[in-house]
């Protein structure tokens, strides 16, 4: 089928969507408590690649659809490996404040190409200060890899991964080296904007983002992703701020169970009126990283020759994939143990 008669072709309709969506959010049943992690939280990330899923047309949405809990629980693999190999951590962010000044635009003074980037700056200064829009593209080139191989481990693998980073590239606080505050006397915003309000709030949200669309220029799309996040920034750190004034300490702050522990959190009243005041923020973001997330699995798709996923299914992941992520996973969990990682 050519990509033109592709886009001619009668996708999934909005009521079979929102039927697909239904089921859908009836079976997410995740413990909040648990995924208080990094970046979107464990919660966030799993919520935007499994709802994803369903932006897909039906060329995809089989073969995607079989695997939708693989790709579920590991969309947070990325942030696994962050504490277990050296050259992750910088895939997941830039410090765009670290290339200007004040009232400098860094979207001029930062060449979208690599090759331009790295003559310009050297690779050096690219990976201490974060390579996450040119990672979403190498990581498409990959997935596109591994749908021309027909390879269904490496389709999931790298699907799941994407995901994850193009989650991190629609996050405000992942385009700054204030990432938690810590330089604004705000130190724990990171895990306020992107765990907390995610996870009180994320049930009510709009899902219906709409079908997944080609992408002409991956790498555009993931820079204006970026750009949409940093221009998000003041606003996310002022009203903070402007918060904070009007909380006294022991009502911006509340104790709640997390497992065995308890642990001092954002209250929900100050979370609720930070999440009212940004006005639809992390909804708007999350709505557009799903739609991002279905639309470069598509791309990926299209560019590989549009195989024929029907002939992979009932295929599952092999004993070597699932081996290699129950190891990830007790490297993780052992640093969690050792109280490093999970904080």
């Amino acid at each position: 089928m050519s990509f033109q008669s592709l886009k001619m072709a009668n996708w999934l309709n909005y009521k079979r969507l929102s039927a697909f969506l239904l089921l859908l959010l009836l079976s997410f049943s995740y413990p909040v408590a648990q995924y208080k992690r990094i970046a979107w939280g464990f919660y966030g990330h799993k919520r935007i690649n499994r709802i994803a899923v369903f932006t897909l047309p039906p060329e995809l949405l089989g073969f995607y659809k079989e695997h939708i809990e693989f790709l579920t629980e590991h969309a947070v693999d990325p942030d696994k490996r962050r504490y277990a190999m050296d050259g992750e951590a910088q895939c997941h962010y830039i410090d765009l404040d670290r290339y200007y000044t004040a009232g400098e635009d860094p979207f001029t003074i930062i060449p979208r190409k690599w090759t331009e980037a790295v003559e310009k700056f050297t690779e050096d200064t690219l990976q201490k200060h974060g390579i996450v829009p040119w990672h979403i593209n190498v990581m498409k080139m990959r997935l596109q890899k591994a749908f021309e191989a027909q390879n269904v481990d490496l389709i999931l693998k790298y699907s799941a991964d994407i995901g994850h980073y193009i989650g991190d590239a629609h996050v405000p606080l992942h385009t700054t080296e204030n990432y938690n505050g810590q330089l604004t006397g705000q130190k724990g915003i990171h895990g306020l904007w992107e765990s907390r309000l995610v996870e009180i709030n994320a049930e009510e949200y709009n899902y219906f983002v709409g079908k997944a669309k080609y992408i002409e220029r991956v790498l555009d799309c993931a820079w204006d992703a970026v750009k949409a996040s940093h221009l998000a920034l003041d606003s996310v750190l002022r009203i903070e701020k402007e918060l904070t004034a009007e909380f006294p300490n022991h009502q911006k702050y509340s104790y709640e169970q997390r497992g065995n522990t308890v642990v001092s959190t954002y209250s929900y009243a100050f979370s609720q009126a930070y999440h009212q005041r940004l006005n639809g923020m992390v909804e708007r973001r999350m709505r557009a990283a799903i739609l991002t997330v279905g639309s470069i699995w598509f791309t990926a798709w299209v560019d590989a020759g549009q195989p024929d996923l029907s002939r992979l299914q009932n295929t599952p992941p092999s004993a070597e994939l699932l081996e290699e992520m129950k190891n990830l996973d007790a490297q993780f969990h052992a640093g969690c143990h050792s109280g490093r990682i999970c904080d």
